[in-house]
C-alpha cells in the first residue's frame, strides 16, 4: 500500500521512539493532534488530516490514554531509509 511522503515522515519519526499527542473539545471530538520526536521536539509538517489517515490504516494506535505510538502494521507501512528523506 501506498503512503504519502507526509504520512512516511510521521511514520519514520514514530518508528524512531515519536508520539502523537492530542487534545479533545469539551464535547469529546478530537480539536487538535501533535507529533513530538523521541527527543521532545514538536514536528511541523503534522496536522489532523494526516493523523486521521494513519489512524484509519491502522498505523497507530493508543491504548488506555497514553500517546499515539506506531503499531506492528505501520512498521510494516513504513519503507527503510537511510537518512529519513
Amino acid at each position: 500500500m501506498d503512503i504519502s511522503r507526509a504520512e512516511q515522515r510521521i511514520l519514520h519519526l514514530l518508528a524512531q521512539g515519536g508520539r502523537i499527542e492530542i487534545s479533545r473539545s469539551d464535547n469529546k471530538k478530537i480539536e487538535d493532534a501533535s507529533c513530538f520526536t523521541r527527543d521532545g521536539w514538536l514536528y511541523p509538517g503534522f496536522d489532523l488530516t494526516i493523523f486521521r489517515k494513519l489512524k484509519s490504516l491502522k498505523a497507530i494506535k493508543s491504548s488506555g490514554g497514553h500517546p499515539y505510538r506506531i503499531t506492528e502494521r505501520g512498521l510494516k507501512l513504513v519503507r527503510a531509509q537511510l537518512d529519513n528523506r
